[in-house]
């Protein structure tokens, strides 16, 4: 049996009742990596102006708000991760102009706009940290400086303290005759947040932003904001015996430290200040915290709309049903009470979701980090189905850029990311066939599939909170979306690798006929074909939507 799917759909959206919560609880933000998403100069390297020209594929994906990796002035030591200039822009993006027409194109699209705030540190390069090599007030301490110690007669770093891109954080300075803390490069040194005027300086850095019209903020690297300020030694893991591997202590001292979610919560209560006395809007900010669940969970206590979920990342081809229900239940089960949700499978600092787990298993995930409770995050590319693309990286990190390559929006010269056949990172060569222009002439392509799905964050019973998860015959996970007198949704994945019938009984008031609205490519369940609910087939490793009809 079918329906018309075109015709339902039309239906189905026009009885939608717009959410009055707060705009992030249930959006879809998607992160843009300036450099790869669109060259509009023909140097090789994405711009302001590229960005700007491509928003109606945001709006065409149905997202609704976008988030910046730093476009800030940098040497680019760690791509752009190292800033100069907390409140310029670097050139190789354009001009302060142009993030200005970028901010007013976005909302003009109803797109809100979101900027990475990198507080951690800063460049080497930075006229604050010049000026504190020099001891020039107020300067002088905005860094993390220690004479160090002398072990029989050597002068040496003051602890054993290991940065995350492996060697000791600690780096001596000539000119100052004192070692500098940097847990990340050499070339990014570690502000000093006991310093009040440094405090004082990055709020600034917040109004600046602020003042150029964002709707929010992402802050990196949140563990790492303060360090135990008795300087000891971390223990030894025994995981590794190699003294330059960042993995050598158990990082007790430099990460998670109570005074890091203090400081989150002064961001919170300045943002908010500002934004009930200028403008009344208010303003998202999300967090960057690889950490433990309660370490996570507690950014929630101290002012953070939501910390990053990045579970679905450890989904691995091995993982079974109740791995991924274990997965997303433990999220769900430690949220605080009325705290959004949010669903990550991609970033610029991991492989590619598809690399990771083949097409299939792909869309799985890419089900539930669209249809599941709260905040759905796509990194871009990951829209299409992109894979890593094998490079001989420069990164301090050496294993990110494949995942950072350009994105591909035709098959015309680099993929239609820049009229320069040579880019700053090379184009994946499968671009001639997997690009936007094909996916969006194939009705089976992952972005068709992306689309569809995103689509349905519209319904009211994909924006409520109601979520119900099962695992049905070992092998499916289920969930289901439901909101009284409005149409359900159910999503079903076989992790397995045989074809599994199931019933849908389990889930409360399931109509006995449903319609599929979407499906792996490839299947006999097509999208507009009608299933019993107490009797549905899904193949090894598809994924199914079905709706109310």
């Amino acid at each position: 049996m079918k329906i018309c799917l075109a015709l339902w759909v039309t239906m189905l959206f026009s009885c939608a009742v717009k959410s009055e919560r707060s705009w992030w609880k249930t959006m879809s933000i998607y992160q843009i990596y300036p450099k790869s998403f669109k060259d509009s100069d023909g140097d090789g390297i994405g711009d302001l102006k590229g960005i700007e020209s491509k928003l109606d594929h945001l709006v065409d994906s149905h997202v609704n708000a976008f988030w910046l990796s730093p476009v800030t002035t940098s040497p680019m030591v760690d791509n752009g991760y190292d800033i100069s200039d907390f409140v310029g822009i670097d050139p190789s993006f354009g001009t302060m102009e142009d993030f200005e027409s970028l901010v007013k194109k976005a909302h003009e699209l109803k797109l809100k706009v979101v900027l990475d705030f990198v507080p951690n540190h800063s460049s080497d390069q930075h006229e604050w940290f010049k000026k504190s090599v020099e001891e020039i007030e107020p300067y002088t301490d905005y860094y993390v400086w220690h004479e160090g110690r002398n072990v029989n007669g050597t002068l040496e770093p003051p602890n054993n303290w290991r940065s995350e891109f492996n060697g000791s954080a600690w780096t001596w300075n000539e000119k100052r005759g004192a070692f500098y803390l940097h847990q990340f490069t050499k070339e990014q040194p570690d502000l000093n947040y006991r310093n009040q005027g440094l405090v004082e300086e990055m709020k600034n850095v917040l109004r600046f932003w602020m003042e150029k019209g964002v709707d929010g903020i992402r802050i990196d690297a949140c563990p790492y904001l303060f360090e135990d300020p008795r300087f000891l030694d971390e223990p030894l893991s025994g995981k590794t015996t190699d003294p330059n591997s960042k993995d050598y202590t158990i990082h007790i001292y430099t990460k998670h430290q109570h005074e890091n979610y203090e400081m989150i919560q002064q961001w919170r209560d300045f943002i908010d200040e500002y934004s009930a006395k200028v403008d009344q809007v208010p303003r998202v900010m999300i967090v960057e915290a690889y950490a433990n669940i309660s370490s996570t969970m507690k950014y929630y206590k101290y002012g953070a709309d939501f910390p990053f979920n990045f579970g679905l990342m450890d989904i691995v081809n091995s993982s079974e049903a109740i791995d991924v229900k274990n997965n997303i239940e433990r999220w769900m089960t430690n949220l605080p009470s009325g705290s959004t949700p949010n669903w990550v499978a991609g970033n610029h600092d991991n492989f590619r979701l598809v690399s990771r787990l083949g097409v299939n298993r792909a869309m799985a995930i890419t089900a539930m980090v669209l249809l599941l409770p709260g905040a759905a995050v796509t990194y871009n590319g990951e829209e299409i189905g992109m894979i890593d693309t094998p490079i001989d990286s420069d990164d301090p990190a050496r294993f990110r850029d494949p995942a950072r390559s350009p994105f591909q929006w035709d098959f015309t010269v680099s993929a239609g990311f820049s009229t320069n056949p040579k880019t700053w990172l090379p184009v994946n060569k499968n671009y001639l066939t997997h690009n936007l222009l094909t996916e969006k002439a194939d009705c089976e392509s992952y972005y068709s599939y992306y689309k569809a799905l995103a689509f349905l964050r519209k319904l009211p019973a994909v924006q409520s909170e109601y979520l119900q998860l099962e695992v049905l015959k070992k092998d499916i996970l289920a969930f289901a979306r439901k909101e009284k007198g409005e149409k359900s949704v159910y999503v079903l994945s076989n992790f397995g690798d045989q074809i599994r019938t199931v019933s849908l009984g389990i889930f409360k008031n399931t109509p006995a006929i449903l319609l599929v609205y979407r499906s792996t490519p490839g299947i006999l369940l097509k999208p507009g074909s009608l299933v019993e609910s107490y009797e549905v087939s899904i193949p090894p490793s598809a994924t199914i939507v079905l709706m109310d009809i």
